[in-house]
């Protein structure tokens, strides 16, 4: 039997390299097949935590943010695309234009893991789909609703949810306890509370790490 890996993934739904990372996390923990024991948990981070309900033009939040022309911003944009491509991830450019607050996604994202970590896994793979292949408003209440929905989860309770403020405590302490942590970039992957492994690395970079700490060896 091989030991079990807690996996603690700090990201945020609007952050095109987390999607990529969870993908090649996925990838790597295929790999390596049934023998190992993971337990994958979520937790909130929020790259515009004062964005507006209405969102912001991704070329014009980039542009400001890193000082970026348009040309290096389609140049960034399209070697993503690529990297989501080869690992099955959607990112599509044309409809992905808005970057939106996340912060009601990372409420539902954490009653979801309340129920389950198989439900908070379908729930962020599919706000991840909603967001990065649609281009769909993941901050608006009702498509939210939609989204978890289709990730199997009760409708009516995420609108329930969503209509309060419920889990809105929880979701700021998570953020702050990361952020006390010296989480300041995401995707941030830790492995067993004290590994840590950042950004959209490589399918092999997380498949060396599950390996060591299972002790499956290669």
């Amino acid at each position: 039997m091989s030991k079990p890996v807690k996996i603690d993934f700090v990201s945020d739904v609007a952050c095109p390299w987390c999607a990529i990372g969870l993908a090649a996390l996925e990838h790597a923990m295929a790999n390596i097949g049934g023998d190992l024991q993971v337990e994958l948990h979520f937790h909130p981070f929020e790259l515009n935590p004062d964005m507006g309900p209405e969102g912001e033009s991704i070329a014009d939040h980039l542009g400001r943010k890193y000082g970026l022309s348009a040309e290096q911003l389609a140049q960034n944009g399209e070697a993503l695309r690529q990297r989501g491509e080869g690992l099955g991830v959607r990112i599509d450019l044309q409809k992905r234009d808005r970057i939106y607050n996340t912060f009601d996604a990372h409420r539902l994202l954490h009653w979801a893991g309340e129920l389950g970590v198989t439900q908070q896994h379908a729930l962020k793979r599919a706000l991840l789909q909603a967001y990065h292949g649609e281009g769909r408003n993941v901050s608006e209440r009702d498509t939210l609703v939609s989204i978890a929905g289709g990730a199997g989860l009760d409708a009516a309770e995420a609108r329930r949810i969503l209509e309060s403020d419920t889990f809105a405590a929880q979701v700021r302490e998570r953020e702050h306890f990361y952020q006390q942590h010296g989480i300041r970039a995401v995707p941030s992957v830790i492995f067993n509370d004290r590994h840590l492994v950042q950004g959209g690395q490589p399918v092999e970079v997380f498949e060396q790490a599950l390996r060591q700490l299972s002790g499956l060896a290669a």
